[in-house]
C-alpha cells in the first residue's frame, strides 16, 4: 500500500522539462560577451592592477580635493617661520618661504596629473588615427605618412616645443598641446604594426564585402584590437610627458610661479636636500608612486584588453 501511495505522490510532482542544449546556447548568445566586460573580468582577477588602480585613485583625490580642505594656502608665505620640518602643524613641514609643503604637494600633483594626461591624450588620439590610417591604406600612402613621422623621429624633441612654446607663449594648455604633438609618433607606429597584421584576418574581409567606408572599419574593427599595446604606451606617456614638463620648468618655459608641479618641486628639493631633506621626499615620493601605479596598471590592462587571451 505504501508502494502504491508513494509512487502517486511521485506521479503528482511536475516533472522538470528535458534540457535543452540550444536553449542554453541562446540564452548565453543573449546575454552577449564583449571585449570590455570580458577585459574587465580579468582585470578584477589581477590583484597588482587593482591596487594600483586604487591607489592611483587615492592619489588624484589626494591632489584634488585635499587643498580644498587644509587651512593653509599654498601662495601664502611665513619668512618667520622658513623651512622647518614635519610637524604636528605642517604634516610635510615647509619650505625655505615658509610655505605649507603638503598644501604645494597636492596642487603641485593637479597640475603634473593634468599636463600628463591631458597631453597624452593629445598624443593617443593623434597616434592611433595615423597609425591606423597608414596600417590599413598601405602602398604608397602609408610609405608617405611613415617617412614623416621618421622625419619627425629626427628632430629634437626638447627643441621642438621650445620653439612652439616660444612662438604661441607660455601657457597651460599649449604645454598640453605642445607636448601632446610630439609624444604621438611611437603611438603611430605601434598601431600600425598591430593594424597591418590585423587587416588580412576574416572579420575585416567581411567588413569590406559588406561596404563598410574605411573609417567604420579603421575606428569599429581595427583599433578595439589593438587597443592592448597602445595602454601600455599610454602609461609609459604619461611618466614622460611629466618628465618633459619638468624640464621645461626647469628651463622657465613650464609651469611659472607661484605656480608649481611636482616636477617643479623636486627640483627645488634637490637644491636643498641636504639641508632640508623633507623639501625632496615627499614629492618625489608621490611622484615615484604614480609611475610606479601607472606602470603596473598598465600591465594588467595590457594583459586584459589582449583580444588573444583565452576566456576563462
Amino acid at each position: 500500500m505504501s508502494d502504491h501511495s508513494e509512487t502517486a505522490v511521485l506521479a503528482d510532482e511536475p516533472v522538470p522539462p528535458p534540457i535543452n542544449a540550444s536553449e542554453i546556447a541562446a540564452e548565453e548568445l543573449e546575454e552577449g560577451s564583449s571585449l570590455w566586460r570580458d577585459a574587465w573580468h580579468r582585470l578584477k582577477r589581477n590583484r597588482l592592477a587593482v591596487s594600483s588602480l586604487f591607489i592611483f585613485i587615492f592619489i588624484a583625490l589626494f591632489c584634488v580635493v585635499g587643498p580644498w580642505l587644509s587651512p593653509y594656502d599654498s601662495q601664502t608665505q611665513d619668512l618667520f617661520l622658513g623651512a622647518v620640518g614635519p610637524s604636528s602643524d605642517h604634516w610635510f613641514g615647509t619650505d625655505t618661504l615658509g610655505r605649507d609643503l603638503m598644501v604645494r604637494v597636492m596642487e603641485g600633483g593637479r597640475i603634473s596629473l593634468l599636463v600628463g594626461l591631458v597631453a597624452t591624450l593629445v598624443a593617443l588620439l593623434i597616434g592611433v588615427m595615423y597609425g591606423a590610417t597608414a596600417g590599413y591604406l598601405g602602398g604608397r600612402v602609408d610609405s608617405a605618412m611613415m617617412r614623416f613621422v621618421d622625419l619627425l623621429y629626427a628632430l629634437p624633441f626638447t627643441i621642438f616645443v621650445i620653439l612652439l612654446m616660444v612662438a604661441f607663449g607660455r601657457s597651460l594648455w599649449l604645454i598640453f598641446v605642445a607636448i601632446g604633438c610630439i609624444e604621438w609618433l611611437t603611438t603611430a607606429r605601434i598601431v600600425r604594426s598591430g593594424v597591418i597584421s590585423l587587416k588580412k584576418q576574416e572579420f575585416v574581409e567581411a567588413a569590406n564585402s559588406l561596404g563598410f567606408s574605411h573609417m567604420r572599419i579603421i575606428v569599429r574593427h581595427l583599433i578595439p584590437n589593438v587597443l592592448g599595446p597602445v595602454i601600455v604606451v599610454a602609461t609609459l606617456t604619461v611618466p614622460a610627458v611629466m618628465l618633459l614638463e619638468a624640464f621645461l620648468s626647469f628651463l622657465g618655459l613650464g609651469i611659472q610661479p607661484p605656480n608649481a608641479s611636482w616636477g617643479v618641486l623636486i627640483n627645488e628639493g634637490q637644491q636643498n636636500m641636504e639641508i632640508f631633506p623633507w623639501m625632496l621626499m615627499f614629492p618625489a615620493f608621490f611622484f615615484a608612486l604614480t609611475l610606479f601605479c601607472l606602470n603596473f596598471l598598465g600591465d594588467g590592462l595590457r594583459d586584459a584588453l589582449d583580444p588573444k587571451s583565452a576566456k576563462d
